[in-house]
């Protein structure tokens, strides 16, 4: 299991360095990325809540700054809950068989794959063309890929494992967090580099990190 974040190839991005992915993928998020890829996925989440207050219906955030990193930044830093596309992506070593999250799916609701530790029940993550479902029923956890397609391939796997794999993706979040907390204070401004790395725990739903007094 590992927390991904949906990507795009940069066009003409150049308020500070990123890495050229190709075309659309998902970046998977952890203490391990370059200092290029960590300033993809800010790239990406910034581009995600990139709305314009008076484009949003429920408008009650501050017009946009003048200048072009803050206008860039708003959107993350005045959303209450912002948004970042992607979200949990598990492979089945044994079968090669991977599960991706769907159209619907985004990092910030990673923590709802507990109540399916918690509980039976069902996460249903996207709709056409690929609708993933995770399903518990007893002490299995069943993850169908697509839904909507007869026949679709499906990783089967007990409670205590999801367990587990949830763990594990919640430690690459907050390795990430932490390496994405260093990063500002590289190629942010001090101005912006407390309220991204306070939009960034919002978003993985994650407490800030500790940062020490002389940054």
């Amino acid at each position: 299991m590992q927390p991904v974040l949906e990507t795009r190839t940069p066009d003409g991005f150049d308020l500070w360095p990123v890495a050229d992915d190709g075309p659309a993928a998902f970046l998977p998020l952890s203490g391990g990325l370059s200092p290029a890829e960590v300033g993809t996925a800010l790239m990406r989440i910034a581009s995600c809540n990139d709305i314009d207050p008076e484009d949003d219906p429920d408008n009650d955030r501050p017009p946009r700054p003048a200048d072009q990193l803050g206008s860039f930044l708003h959107g993350l830093l005045t959303f209450d809950t912002p948004f970042a596309a992607g979200g949990l992506r598990i492979t089945d070593d044994s079968t090669g068989i991977t599960f991706v999250p769907g159209c619907c799916d985004g990092l910030e609701d990673w923590r709802a794959w507990h109540q399916l530790v918690d509980k039976d029940g069902v996460l249903c993550f996207g709709h056409d063309p690929v609708s993933p479902v995770a399903e518990r029923s007893g002490d299995t956890v069943r993850l169908t890929v697509d839904a909507e397609q007869s026949g679709s391939p499906v990783i089967e796997l007990p409670v205590t494992e999801l367990r587990r794999l949830l763990a594990g993706a919640e430690r690459d979040l907050a390795s990430f967090l932490t390496l994405a907390t260093d990063w500002t204070h590289q190629h942010l401004p001090p101005g912006h580099r407390a309220p991204v790395t306070a939009a960034l725990a919002r978003v993985l739903d994650l407490p800030e990190p500790v940062v020490s007094p002389e940054r």
